[in-house]
């Protein structure tokens, strides 16, 4: 029987194949208390920006967090010189904190 983190991790694998690897991604990593977020290049496989919810941004709800912790995603990466990038959910569905976090992104300027 598979567990339900094994099951996200195929989904994750089936979706991440359908990226250009020339592209950057916004990939999301969501526990059970805290939500996170990066920048990621493929080709040198490094992470350029990230954020969390961990440090400084512990007010609110989960999914308000998860708002501020995109914004902040955001700005970092705009102050980068990121502009574009794709969306990678990480096998989550687009629903609650990670539509949140995604949609704070794109308040920033990011465009997804």
């Amino acid at each position: 029987m598979e567990t339900k983190s094994i099951k996200r991790s195929r989904r994750h694998l089936r979706i991440k194949k359908r990226f250009n690897p020339a592209t950057l991604r916004l990939v999301v990593f969501r526990s059970l208390n805290h939500i996170y977020g990066q920048v990621v290049d493929d080709t040198t496989r490094k992470t350029l920006v990230s954020a969390s919810d961990v440090v400084g941004n512990s007010k609110g709800t989960k999914t308000e967090r998860a708002m501020s912790v995109g914004k902040e995603l955001g700005k970092k990466a705009i102050e980068a010189g990121i502009s574009i990038c794709v969306f990678d959910r990480a096998g989550y569905k687009y629903h609650g904190r990670v539509k949140a976090l995604c949609e704070g992104a794109r308040e920033a300027g990011l465009k997804l």
